[in-house]
């Protein structure tokens, strides 16, 4: 009998353990809630207009029809039984000898989940898709508003988070909201819209070198973004939002501060954080169960410097990798390499022609931080045919300063 392996989720981490376990004596199940692989480090640009969600996502399916060995399954995992090696889905269950459980993160609200409908957050295409309509239906309220003040509370578009995916949107937004979609209206004028990033540490981009970071607010108030550092949001109702340093009047409001693990995950019923991420091995396992592996967000993996990797693409891939090896060879708890990261670098776009990088030591920021950052995400694209559009897509927009696709369809 072949011994079978269960891939939860086809993200990063879970597509690239699948294909690395490809033409091989094991039965592997992939399982995912979604038909398609997303890359999410583009998915601001489908909220913001920029992109269609076809360029940044793929069918699973025909990135894996040529495996036979990997059969991909479209449902939801609902628990994990770890002693008796059962996965349940909705209406069925699967026997696994090694499991791989990949899957992700969403958003967290801190406690205030009831803020979600207001301010959505963006982890996926209907995420994206969601905020997308939302900017555009702004714009078009505030074209037939003749009220100056209900037409002011259209035209200022909050982001709560100054992380990257924070810092990406809200300069998006400033493009669209003062330099491209703009020219489509009557009503209002480039300089009536508003777009504020609140971040309650002191300064946006707290990953990155401080000097980075004040480029990038720099960057951001050039653009017409106000930058509110040291402001915690304390409500978010239909009126806008309440911070500690007082009220913004808004329709618009999305979220981008903070992560929260999948539920899923406390089924496993092993040591988390207080983001619900597993607290894994050294080898990537979840303890006492050396066959199951939890990897890429929803793993807290700690290094020897006791820092904690962060939930970047590169550290799934590696994961996923990593953790192929060992069941590939399958390698016994006792003979196990240590997962070892190779960080090849972090950015974070604000604009046209304007990034923040840090690769290898070296800190780059405007056009060639753009240009690096461009680049490495058209490569990583899965697929030939999304590269080719994507980059059309880049260069239309660069010349005509027009973004796409600025359709209403959930309606």
């Amino acid at each position: 009998m072949k011994k079978k392996i269960v891939i939860i989720g086809a993200g990063f981490g879970g597509l690239t353990a699948a294909k690395n376990l490809a033409k091989t004596d094991f039965e592997i199940t992939l399982i995912d809630k979604t038909n398609h692989h997303l890359f999410q480090p583009l998915l601001y640009q489908v909220a913001t207009a920029a992109l269609s969600p076809s360029d940044i996502a793929v069918p699973i399916r025909s990135l894996l029809s040529d495996y036979k060995n990997i059969k991909v399954i479209l449902d939801e995992v609902l628990s994990i039984d770890k002693n008796n090696h059962i996965v349940k889905l909705r209406n069925s269950q699967l026997e696994f000898d090694y499991l791989i459980v990949a899957v992700g993160a969403r958003h967290s609200y801190f406690g205030k989940n009831e803020w979600e409908k207001i301010a959505p957050g963006l982890k996926t295409l209907t995420d994206a898709l969601v905020i997308r309509e939302k900017i555009i239906e702004a714009l078009e309220l505030a074209e037939k508003e003749t009220n100056p003040e209900l037409m002011k509370k259209c035209l200022t578009f909050v982001i709560v988070g100054g992380g990257p995916t924070g810092v990406e949107l809200a300069g998006a937004i400033a493009e669209i909201a003062k330099e491209t979609m703009i020219k489509d209206y009557k009503n209002f004028k480039p300089e009536d819209t508003k777009v504020i990033l609140i971040e309650a540490a002191d300064r946006v981009l707290p990953s990155f070198d401080r000097k980075l970071s004040e480029q990038a607010k720099e960057d951001l108030e050039k653009m017409g973004v106000e930058v509110k550092l040291n402001t915690k949001v304390e409500n978010i109702s239909e009126d806008g939002v309440l911070t500690n340093q007082g009220f913004i009047k808004s329709n618009t409001i999305i979220w981008a501060a903070g992560n929260q693990a999948s539920p899923l995950l406390s089924s496993i019923n092993v040591e988390t954080d207080r983001a619900g991420r597993v607290i894994v091995n050294k080898d990537c396992s979840i303890p006492g169960n050396p066959e199951i592996f939890v990897i890429g967000d929803a793993a807290h993996f700690e290094e020897e410097n006791g820092k904690v990797l962060p939930g970047v693409a590169q550290v799934a891939i590696q994961q996923g990798r990593f953790v192929a090896e060992i069941i590939k060879n399958e390698i016994p708890p006792e003979k196990r390499p240590v997962f070892k990261y190779k960080d090849k670098g972090t950015m974070a776009t604000i604009g046209k022609a304007k990034a923040v990088a840090e690769i290898k030591g070296l800190k780059l920021s405007g056009v060639i931080a753009w240009l690096a950052w461009s680049i490495v995400h058209i490569f990583f694209l899965i697929g030939f045919r999304n590269r080719f559009r994507v980059m059309i897509e880049w260069i239309w927009y660069y010349i005509t300063k027009r973004h796409g696709t600025r359709l209403i369809v959930g309606k």
